[in-house]
C-alpha cells in the first residue's frame, strides 16, 4: 500500500506499536454481526472502532478492516480519505478544529486560528492538514461547517463545542488544557 506511515505520538497507540487484542477482535465481530445481509455495511463502524482504539487509521487499520470485510484496501481507504473526521495520522491529546466556512470566516475564524497556532507554538502550513505540536500534546486544523453559523467563529476542542471564540477566548481554551 502506498499510504505513508506516520510515526505515533505518546498520546496515540497505533497497532504498529502493539498488538490487536482479542477484545478488539470481539468488538469487531460484534459490529460485523449487526449486518448479516452485507458485511460491507460494517466498514464505517469498524473505522470508528479502530480510530477510537488507536487514535488514527493508518495503513495497518485499512488493511485489517479490508481483510475482515473481504474488501479491497482501496474500498476502505476511499472512506478514510473522504470523511474529514477520520484521521490518517496521530493528532494531539487536545485537538482543536476551527470552522473556516464563510460565516465563521467573516466572524474572524482566521484570527482565531492564527491565535491558536501561536499559543500552541505550531509550525507549518495548515492547508496541508492538521498541525501537531512537537510533544504531540496539541493539534490544530481547519474544519468545514460546525453548524453554528450565528455564533461564529466556532471551535471544537476534542468533542467540546465553543462559540464566539476570539483571540482572548482562544487563550482561555488553551490555558484550560494545560
Amino acid at each position: 500500500m502506498s499510504v505513508p506511515l506516520h510515526a505515533g505520538t505518546d498520546h496515540c497507540a497505533g497497532p504498529e506499536r502493539g498488538e490487536i487484542t482479542p477484545a478488539l477482535e470481539r468488538q469487531a465481530e460484534e459490529l460485523v454481526a449487526r449486518y448479516p445481509v452485507s458485511k460491507r455495511s460494517a466498514v464505517l463502524p469498524l473505522l470508528h472502532l479502530w480510530q477510537e482504539t488507536f487514535g488514527y487509521i493508518g495503513p495497518r487499520g485499512v488493511e485489517w478492516i479490508a481483510q475482515k470485510l473481504s474488501l479491497q484496501e482501496i474500498q476502505v481507504l476511499e472512506l478514510v480519505t473522504f470523511y474529514p473526521w477520520f484521521r490518517q495520522r496521530p493528532y494531539g491529546k487536545f485537538h482543536f478544529r476551527v470552522c473556516r466556512t464563510l460565516p465563521c470566516a467573516l466572524g474572524g475564524s482566521g484570527k482565531t486560528f492564527a491565535a491558536l497556532k501561536n499559543l500552541l507554538q505550531l509550525k507549518g502550513d495548515a492547508q496541508e492538514g492538521a498541525l501537531v505540536s512537537e510533544d504531540g500534546f496539541f493539534s490544530l486544523e481547519y474544519s468545514e461547517c460546525l453548524a453554528s453559523c450565528g455564533t461564529a467563529p466556532v471551535v471544537l476542542c476534542n468533542d467540546d463545542f465553543h462559540e464566539k471564540v476570539d483571540e482572548k477566548r482562544a487563550a482561555e481554551l488553551v490555558s484550560a488544557c494545560r
